[in-house]
């Protein structure tokens, strides 16, 4: 295939101007999440739908993301990634607002779906054109820092403004807040996000392999979604994860025979992309679990209103934005993404289980210690294994690793969800002596205390595959690194 030229060095300001652009793509994605997940009790109330049924609206969301982020990301390197970018933004705006006047639990789901699609789309693309602007080595780490801070704002904004609106003005707001965001960002980049056609000259997008990685997904984020509801044994679990595993195997197939594959397996197989990726996956899926437990805790246990328990996540961001921000480039650049990762892991593990400490009638303030220490782990984590996934990507191949990370990440979210879920069900015996409501709130801790633990063990499943990685220290590290070519600044 043929490759055009890298280009000259663009200026200072154009660049700082698609940073920022790229930067808003991912605060829209982030803030939803955050800011839907604390109105999830307000928008269950205003339905009366259940528990497994309100878990839709966000699950429909994760599902439509996670499935269409390789397919996307591909279709950036083919056919530019500025068509997609916008594209994305102008679907998710359109979405949010239509979720912002659901009359019904259903019409507020199939929103949610077509916002996943519209964020699959800008995400991906982001981070293909950040892979674009930044050569690989400490700029590069050092932007993504910068990039991990402004989300982590956008994160506690999230949250806060989630608690406030939800508060004050009715959870619709949670939806809407995301309009003029989106419209604004569609301008700006149809204006100033650099255009042209895709690196891949004269190749088509893989459709037999788009189908069936999109379609595999899908169904595999589905099935899980629906375990963390109603359990890995129904009908409604087992079929979608069974149909998943043929659909991928098909899939994996299909591009080991394709002459232009969507994901050459050459190049998962390549340094530590399948390693790094494997590890997204773990910890995310840690993340996943956890970030529903904490705030479930602290509204359905505890009684804290939407607002409160926002502002309970304040401390962890901060952690985020601070250590996230700064800290973890500085620890790559030194140590080296294997060395970061591994006392990320064991960050992780020790705060998950200090989080055991939660009882039906004790106080937030006792978990903070646990969610602090899970914070920094996770916060010096996400940057390194993102640093890791994408290393060594030649052009042509920034929307496909960008893809894959996001995928393997996205995928983690439901992962654990299911199993911490499914984990915290079995193990909700009542305490003794108790009745009535103080029955269902030992019963919830005891299984969410079992579920930390599992949540624990799977952070040190994490370290043993950091042990694996390839990449123990970068030739930057030696401060005599040069760029191999211009960084883009």
């Amino acid at each position: 295939m043929s490759q055009p030229a890298q280009g000259s060095t663009k200026p200072v300001l154009r660049v700082r101007l698609v940073f920022f652009l790229v930067i808003v793509a991912f605060f829209m994605d982030i803030i939803d999440a955050s800011i839907v997940t604390v109105a999830l009790p307000s928008i269950r109330t205003e339905f009366a739908a259940s528990i497994p049924d309100s878990q839709w609206i966000y699950g429909a969301y994760a599902i439509t993301l996670a499935g269409f982020l390789l397919l996307m990301g591909r279709a950036g390197d083919t056919y530019g990634q500025k068509k997609i970018f916008v594209g994305g933004l102008i679907i998710f705006t359109i979405a949010s607002f239509t979720g912002g006047i659901a009359p019904s639990l259903l019409s507020l789901v199939v929103s949610r779906s077509i916002q996943g699609i519209g964020a699959a789309m800008t995400t991906v693309t982001a981070f293909a054109i950040f892979i674009r602007i930044f050569a690989e080595g400490p700029e590069r780490n050092k932007a993504l820092g910068y990039l991990v801070a402004t989300l982590s704002g956008g994160f506690a904004a999230g949250a806060v403004a989630g608690g406030a609106l939800t508060t004050f003005l009715g959870w619709r707001w949670v939806m809407f807040i995301n309009v003029p965001i989106g419209i604004v960002a569609a301008l700006l980049c149809q204006r100033y996000l650099p255009g042209g056609g895709g690196w891949l000259k004269n190749q088509h997008l893989d459709i037999p392999g788009a189908l069936t990685s999109t379609s595999g997904t899908i169904l595999l984020v589905f099935g899980l979604t629906n375990a963390a509801g109603v359990g890995f044994a129904s009908e409604w679990t087992f079929i979608p994860l069974a149909a998943s595993v043929l659909v991928l195997g098909l899939f994996l197939f299909i591009e080991s025979r394709s002459k232009a594959p969507l994901v050459p397996l050459a190049f998962v197989r390549r340094g530590s992309v399948l390693t790094s990726n494997a590890l997204a996956l773990v910890l995310t899926s840690i993340v996943g679990g956890i970030g529903f437990i904490v705030p479930v805790y602290f509204q359905n246990v505890l009684g804290y209103s939407a607002f409160f328990s926002g502002l309970l996540t304040l401390p962890p961001a901060l952690i985020f934005f601070v250590v996230g921000g700064w800290g973890a480039s500085r620890l790559v650049n030194k140590f080296g993404a294997k060395r970061t990762l591994l006392l990320s892991s064991g960050l992780i593990s020790i705060g998950t289980i200090l989080l055991t400490s939660m009882s039906p009638n004790g106080s937030a303030f006792v978990l903070m210690p646990g969610l602090l220490v899970w914070a920094l782990g996770a916060s010096i984590g996400f940057p390194a294994v993102n640093m890791a996934a994408v290393a060594g990507t030649r052009p042509g191949e920034e929307g496909l690793a960008s893809g894959l990370v996001s995928t393997s990440s996205r995928i983690g979210f439901p992962v654990g969800l299911a199993i911490l879920l499914t984990i915290a069900s079995a193990f909700d015996p009542p305490a003794a002596g108790s009745t009535g409501a103080s029955i269902s709130a030992a019963g919830v801790v005891a299984g969410f205390q079992v579920a930390e633990i599992a949540a624990s063990l799977i952070g040190v499943l994490g370290f043993l595959i950091a042990l694996r990685l390839k990449d123990v220290k970068p030739s930057w590290a030696s401060g005599n690194w040069k760029p191999s070519e211009p960084v883009r600044q």
